[in-house]
């Protein structure tokens, strides 16, 4: 894939390009684009009519503010704007991109942009991926390559916004400066970004930390789960890296909704604040917002369903997985509630019945009933975590949605496949006192299972097989006998939507990262990456997979 390499913020652009596509703009018709941080550090834009629905509920969620005093809405479920991105909430606080089936976590940035610019007439400029698909840039290259189009550049240089690549607009190619590798690039018209109020200079090309930059478009706080961002922070001298790849923002105000929350009637629809929070969180589409998709469809609530686990799932654990019976094995009943503490799954009082009291029918569960987590001691309605455990893989265990605690064994929805490993002596830049693990992974396309997002629908398998690499001491030996566990557990792969090529129904790496070059690190897949071992192991930990496992 194409990374961001260290070329750092200078302002100088192409000659003859002009100053505005690397400064601001005081025009005053702005649109809004709203990005999500990969894990090499790229800011990905979401779609237009994505941002459309983001904005519009952030927007609204202001004006409500100002008018009531009350606070802002504080996530955004992105499955009413998308189908495809049903697991995805936007949690508005801490600017970030939560998925709700793995507890991964990923920045969000909003940023404001000239209407005329290339976020405003909807044009994105995009590169072909090593899978043959097309992945975007981030939007202030999309700003910054429109504008050498449009002033008649056949060639410009990314240096200025952090990217060590040249693009040929004639040849239609992006080059790497260093290696000389060639990618297609291409242009391509979306729907327009939304358009929206500007109370500060725009933003339109270089990344700087101008108070638009930093907090009127916002990267939210800083995660640990990139490694090539080129943002020169306030108050920094040098470009921010951060070592761990793994999410660490804290998640303690994050309303964790589970996908297609029904629509709530009668008083506990009611717009709440949320305690841990300074904003709160009406559920959008609801009849709080009134809102709907910006396509003009009104996205389906659809009622929790609660369908008894398949055999391929009994199979996985040897624990009950019969709903009920799981949420009553990893929690305690509580009585007599804080008044002040809310559920975060429902966003309503535990004080106050559960908000999927209308949708989930439990003889045995009342919707004003409290429970705490055994370990971790973090409470929430039982019926709501009876409708999470419905929603998810039914495995037999619980993720606490608060601190990501694991109880239970946890498993995944990986096809069926081989995994294959071998040794040879050829060491991997870094690690030169050792040789060289290879593990080989084999899945073939097939037929989804009712675990999967499609039941009875095909999936493909592309590029398979997919080579690893680990480094042969004894921590790499460490990391494969982990990653053998995971793989049993059917953690490292999973049915879904490709990030790179956006092909939906495809086998996907699952949060676990690997290593699929040896003598390279431009792209961020391969070697010498000296935090990678340690990066790899607190990403198994975080899907249940530790040291503890090899002792059972």
């Amino acid at each position: 894939m194409a990374a961001a390499q260290g070329a750092g913020s200078s302002s100088a652009g192409p000659s003859g390009l002009p100053g505005s596509a690397l400064g601001h703009s005081s025009n005053s018709t702005a649109v809004a684009v709203w990005e999500w941080q990969d894990e090499f550090g790229r800011w990905r834009p979401y779609r237009g009519n994505v941002c459309s629905y983001i904005e519009q509920v952030f927007q609204a969620s202001q004006q409500k503010g100002r008018r009531s005093g009350s606070g802002l809405v504080s996530s955004i479920p992105l499955g009413h704007a998308d189908p495809v991105l049903a697991p995805y909430v936007i949690d508005i606080p801490s600017l970030t991109q939560f998925r709700q089936d793995t507890g991964t976590m990923r920045a969000v940035r909003r940023h404001l942009f000239p209407g005329d610019s290339a976020a405003g007439q909807g044009i994105v400029w995009e590169w072909q991926n090593d899978e043959g698909g097309w992945s975007p840039y981030e939007m202030n290259v999309c700003v910054f390559l429109e504008q050498a189009r449009a002033t008649n550049h056949q060639r410009v240089d990314l240096g200025p916004l952090g990217y060590n690549y040249e693009v040929d607009f004639v040849a239609q190619v992006q080059t790497n400066k260093t290696t000389r590798f060639r990618r297609g690039i291409q242009r391509r018209l979306d729907a327009p970004y939304p358009v929206t109020a500007s109370p500060a200079p725009l933003h339109t090309g270089v990344a700087c930390s101008c108070q638009q930059c930093w907090l009127n478009g916002g990267t939210g706080p800083i995660t640990t789960r990139y490694r090539h961002s080129m943002i020169n922070f306030p108050n920094s001298s040098a470009t921010h890296q951060v070592s761990s790849r793994t999410a660490s923002v804290s998640s303690s105000n994050v309303g964790f909704v589970p996908y297609n929350k029904p629509t709530l009637s009668g008083a506990r629809s009611t717009l709440r604040l949320n305690a841990q929070s300074t904003w709160a969180l009406p559920q959008a589409g609801g009849p709080s917002t009134g809102l709907s998709a910006s396509n003009g469809v009104s996205a389906p609530n659809l009622p929790v369903k609660m369908p008894k686990p398949s055999k391929v799932n009994q199979a996985l654990a040897a624990t009950p997985t019969e709903p009920e019976a799981v949420v009553k094995k990893y929690l305690e009943e509580v009585k007599g509630s804080s008044a002040d503490e809310d559920c975060i799954i429902c966003m309503e009082k535990l004080s106050s019945p559960s908000g999927y009291g209308d949708a989930c029918e439990c003889s045995t569960i009342k919707p004003e009933t409290v429970g705490r987590l055994t370990n971790c001691q973090h409470s929430f309605h039982m019926l709501c975590m009876l409708a999470m455990y419905s929603n998810g893989n039914k495995d037999g265990s619980l993720q606490c949605p608060s601190c990501k605690t694991i109880y239970g064994e946890k498993t995944g929805t990986q096809p069926k496949g081989k995994m294959e490993v071998s040794t040879f002596p050829q060491s991997l830049p870094g690690h030169k006192d050792c040789g060289t693990i290879q593990i080989v992974y084999h899945i073939s396309r097939g037929i989804q299972g009712p675990e999967h997002p499609n039941p009875g629908m095909p999936y493909t398998a592309r590029g398979f097989p997919r080579y690893c690499y680990l480094p042969d001491n004894e921590k790499g030996r460490k990391v494969l006998e982990l990653l053998r566990v995971a793989w049993k557990r059917r953690l490292i792969f999973t049915v879904g939507t490709s990030s790179t090529t956006g092909e939906s129904n495809t086998v996907v790496w699952n949060e676990i990262h690997h290593k699929t070059e040896m003598d390279t690190n431009l792209s961020g897949h391969g070697y010498p990456d000296p935090n990678y071992l340690d990066n790899v192991l607190a990403e198994l930990a975080a899907q249940g997979v530790t040291e503890d496992c090899l002792r059972q």
